[in-house]
């Protein structure tokens, strides 16, 4: 959340900084700055608003330097002001900085700074940062240290850090020493782009992309010292470190809209060829099983496993609940499914032979990362299912899986959910052929997963059906989703999308819950979406069904080709492939993704920026 973007080299800065804000802005986009450091001044220019905004603001009054940094924001403390907005300026003028993060004890700091007589002109925690590093800058002067030597900018940001509680990613430069800028991470990822003569610094490598592919990823604790030639990197306990620079992989296209009107929509028709990527290089037919090449653990070790836990949080958490489900029936392993918001604080009993998936898109969600952080503490073998490569949680874990389902720009997440269920799959099938699945249902799990590209490919062909029934229903004020077994995590999931992007109430219950307590939420105008593929319990969802009619509810189904039964019950009907039970959350997600987006384009909201979210949490 929130998005850093920072640049030192020959070339203009507001223009790369504009740019690289754009780039980041599905961060967060409640506000926008950039500050320009030239002629011993830093010029500042910030709006309330899209990145747009700051773009026309930067048109009627222009700057000039090759030093910036900019900063698009998701709110955390303070409204969205011109004065909350990045950058914040310390003492006067003589630090400017830009923070992702958190910082606990900014109240203290701030009454602290203000006995000192340091103004502030923000509600915000950053501001109270920079006058930290402004106060400790100020103190070295006196003692007869010179402000604009490298060396004093620097011990000014080391003295400054220990006094700060949380998290934080800062790039800060300084008035009068030009042509430096610091990069500090702790708990919010920063990644530093290398060029010819120039250095990028962003909390993540979109705004790199076309400038260079040589990045460097910041661990926490960790300090970069950037000039135009020059990169030093300092570890707080282990001094100057030799920096781990790795090739920037891209795809070019990728964050390009391609025709589609929204990122939504663009990466709801890519499942077809993300699920393929998921699937690439990792079936093996003559074993009948999964292969994987980065789980960095033996085969000895993995029959040791008794007990699987998957923590996650979102839509991650939806695609590990699926997860369970396959885990359990496949490879015959306990599994249990743990928001990671709660499992970094509890102390469940696990041992050696427990072990941990972290399942994200990001792979810096903070939870995730504090939950998986916590159980390698404790010993266990601690994998993650990650779409970022170089992403926090995909360097520190043991092992795991990549999706490789590429950048997925908008908010509201979709092929991310598809890919991580697809990999949860194969690895049910891995685990399982260890232990009691039999070669023959191997080979059958196999052929099912290699059509799933071709049938979700099919599955997209219910769009138009999806767009008339969401004309029929966007005015509803709330809508309840019900499915069984496979498809209970996807009334989870479909609900969560309607609300993150259409501003709808929704709630997502196995449909035979209903009777203890959601069924007094129906009525005329509140209708329900059941999830009723064929399955072993079929005809208790139908029963579901009816009670729902008999009073009065409308009904949406989600069914199978060829089902005529539930035609005559429901009153709209979307049907898909049929497919196993198993397989059937990778089909029945994709027309509740739609029914989503459709319900919030009729209702005017955006699709892409929806309101109060921000597509990587990386703050608590």
């Amino acid at each position: 959340m929130c998005g850093i973007v920072g640049y030192v080299g020959p070339r203009q800065a507001a223009p790369l900084l504009l740019e690289g804000l754009h780039r980041l802005e599905y961060r967060g986009y409640d506000s926008a700055g950039i500050a320009v450091q030239r002629n011993g001044k830093i010029e500042l220019r910030k709006k309330a608003g899209r990145v747009s905004e700051l773009e026309r603001l930067v048109k009627s009054r222009a700057v000039s330097g090759s030093l910036g940094i900019g900063h698009t924001r998701w709110a955390t403390h303070g409204g969205v002001t011109d004065d909350n907005s990045h950058p914040h300026v310390g003492g006067n003028g003589e630090v400017v900085l830009v923070h992702n993060g958190v910082i606990e004890n900014y109240a203290a700091l701030r009454s602290h700074l203000t006995t000192k007589g340091y103004v502030f002109r923000s509600a915000t925690d950053t501001e109270a940062v920079a006058h930290l590093v402004a106060d400790c800058l100020d103190e070295l002067t006196r003692l007869g240290e010179d402000p604009s030597s490298d060396a004093t900018c620097v011990k000014a940001v080391t003295t400054a850090l220990p006094n700060l509680k949380g998290t934080y990613g800062l790039a800060i430069v300084f008035r009068d020493c030009p042509g430096l800028l610091v990069a500090v991470r702790n708990g919010s990822p920063l990644v530093i782009g290398v060029g010819e003569d120039e250095h990028f610094v962003a909390s993540d490598a979109s705004p790199l992309v076309g400038h260079t592919d040589q990045v460097v990823y910041l661990a926490d604790h960790e300090m970069a010292i950037l000039r135009a030639d020059e990169f030093t990197l300092i570890h707080r306990d282990s001094g100057v470190m030799t920096p781990d620079v790795r090739v920037l992989e891209h795809v070019p296209g990728e964050a390009d809209l391609n025709g589609f009107p929204h990122y939504m929509l663009k990466e709801i028709y890519e499942q077809p060829q993300t699920i393929e990527n998921a699937l690439r290089g990792r079936i093996d037919e003559d074993e009948a099983t999964a292969k994987f090449g980065g789980l960095n653990i033996s085969t000895q070790d993995l029959r040791r496993i008794d007990r699987i836990v998957l923590t996650a949080c979102g839509t991650s958490w939806h695609a590990a609940l699926v997860g369970e489900y396959l885990l359990e029936e496949f490879a015959r392993i306990p599994t249990e499914v743990e928001y990671a918001s709660e499992l970094r604080y509890r102390n469940p009993p696990m041992s050696d032979r427990t072990m941990v998936f972290a399942i994200t898109q990001s792979g810096e969600t903070a939870d995730t990362l504090a939950a998986m952080r916590e159980c390698k503490r404790k010993g266990q073998p601690t994998l993650a299912i990650c779409n970022t490569v170089g992403s926090t949680i995909a360097r520190e874990a043991d092992g795991g899986i990549y999706l490789h389902a590429g950048q997925e720009i908008g908010v509201a997440s979709t092929k991310a959910f598809t890919s991580q269920v697809t990999v949860l799959t194969l690895l049910a099938l891995y685990l399982g052929r260890m232990r009691h699945l039999s070669e023959p249902a191997g080979r059958r799990l196999i052929g099912y997963l290699k059509e799933m590209p071709r049938i979700v490919e099919r599955t997209l062909q219910c769009h138009d059906r999806v767009r008339e029934v969401a004309e029929k229903y966007h005015e509803a004020n709330n809508v309840l989703y019900m499915g069984r077994l496979y498809n209970f995590p996807v009334a989870l999931e479909g609900a969560l999308k309607l609300k993150e992007i259409s501003y709808i109430h929704a709630e997502g219950y196995p449909a035979a819950e209903m009777k203890h307590g959601p069924i007094a939420l129906v009525d005329p105008n509140t209708p329900s979406v059941f999830i009723t593929p064929h399955c072993h319990i079929y005809p208790k969802v139908m029963s579901n069904i009816e009670e729902v009619k008999a009073r009065g509810g409308p009904v949406i189904a989600i069914a199978c080709e060829g089902d005529e039964k539930i035609a005559s019950i429901a009153d709209d009907v979307i049907y898909v492939p049929d497919v196993e039970e198993y397989l059937q959350p990778i089909v029945t997600a994709i027309p509740l993704q739609l029914f989503s987006y459709h319900c919030a384009l009729l209702r005017g909201c955006n699709v892409d920026r929806p309101r109060n979210l921000a597509k990587s949490v990386t703050v608590e």
